[in-house]
């Protein structure tokens, strides 16, 4: 029997939220137990914002639709449709929606994201 050598994501996994953000994973730790590289859909909603957080894993955001807004160490980004930013690991950022329309973006973590590498502040 030959092995397919690819696997076609029909079910992500829908991680539960209370902020009203959605995300769906489609490779990683929560889908299918890969702890290399997450790739997830997401959907912020206006007014979302997370707590700053100096993650373990770079990520890489490409903006699909809406703004997307980034603190860095400082540093207050902006990116929009078409745009894209890499964040290396073991930088202090934090994300936020605080325009009138949903950001609708894809995220990519190397190695996966995982809560134990997040590192979130508490507020």
């Amino acid at each position: 029997m030959i092995q397919k050598k690819y696997t076609i994501q029909t079910s992500p996994f829908i991680v539960p939220t209370t902020d009203g953000k959605i995300i769906k994973e489609h490779f990683g730790n929560a889908s299918n137990g890969n702890s290399e590289i997450s790739i997830a859909h997401m959907k912020a909603p206006s007014g979302w914002s997370e707590p700053f957080q100096t993650p373990k894993f770079d990520e890489f955001t490409f903006i699909i639709k809406g703004k997307k807004q980034f603190i860095i160490e400082g540093d207050t980004i902006i990116l929009e449709a078409g745009q894209s930013i890499r964040i290396e690991k073991n930088t202090r950022v934090q994300y936020s929606n605080p325009f009138q329309d949903t950001c609708e973006y894809l995220a990519i973590c190397i190695p996966a994201f995982s809560v134990d590498l997040v590192n979130r502040e508490t507020e």
